[in-house]
């Protein structure tokens, strides 16, 4: 398990941009896969984006694929979630995320940050 924390959220206008941070706790990082979840009001949690533990690889919803952009320094405990051309739909509550080499499941959770997108 790690302790992770969240930042960077905020208001911005439809076609802006934001850049997320989530940092972790402890020496072993770059064991952990890690990956961006968001909750809209009303709506159920749902699956952004991940990278694995070296960066080599990553994975985007749909949706977000050609604007948002994962990406994660081992040397600072931090993952980042660069997010362009955001829409309205984009409003929720963004968490960051970490699973074990081992592990099946997401163990670990922020307390996420709120992106509000106005049109």
């Amino acid at each position: 398990q790690v302790q992770l924390v969240e930042s960077g959220g905020g208001l911005v206008q439809a076609g802006g941009s934001l850049r997320l941070s989530c940092v972790a706790s402890g020496r072993t990082f770059s064991r952990y896969a890690m990956a961006w979840f968001r909750q809209a009001p009303g709506k159920e949690r749902e699956f952004v984006t991940t990278i694995s533990g070296s960066g080599g690889f990553t994975s985007y919803v749909d949706s977000v694929k050609g604007r948002f952009t994962i990406s994660r320094d081992n040397a600072k405990n931090t993952v980042y979630l660069q997010m362009n051309s955001l829409k309205p739909e984009a409003t929720a509550v963004y968490y960051c995320a970490a699973r074990g080499v081992t592990a099946t499941s997401w163990g670990s959770w922020g307390q996420g940050t709120q992106v509000t997108v106005s049109s």
